[in-house]
């Protein structure tokens, strides 16, 4: 049996690691960007930000000053971010 403090690390440790992907994700689009080459569709950027990476993408946009003129990521990706959190709420239990 898991312990529930034990889940809740291990929830945790995988959102971290799914944002901190997502914020490498936007470092190899940028890098991507600069030399030319083929780029991560905008589409799969933001299905990441919807399943629980949108503060990585976020933090990735304003770090690498990447999709930061495009109105959809401007407005977009905070609203994903509210979503997130509004989900993990609710998905934690915390909002019964």
């Amino acid at each position: 049996m898991v312990l529930a403090g034990e889940m809740l690390m291990n929830t945790t440790i995988v959102y971290l690691s799914w944002n901190v992907a997502a914020f490498c994700m936007m470092a190899f689009d940028k890098n991507r960007a600069r030399k030319r080459k083929m780029r991560i569709r905008e589409r799969t950027i933001f299905l990441w930000a919807l399943c629980f990476g949108a503060i990585g993408v976020l933090a990735g946009m304003y770090t690498f000053r990447h999709k930061t003129q495009h109105r959809a990521f401007v407005i977009g990706v905070p609203v994903l971010v509210i979503i997130n959190f509004v989900s993990v709420y609710f998905l934690a239990g915390i909002g019964q």
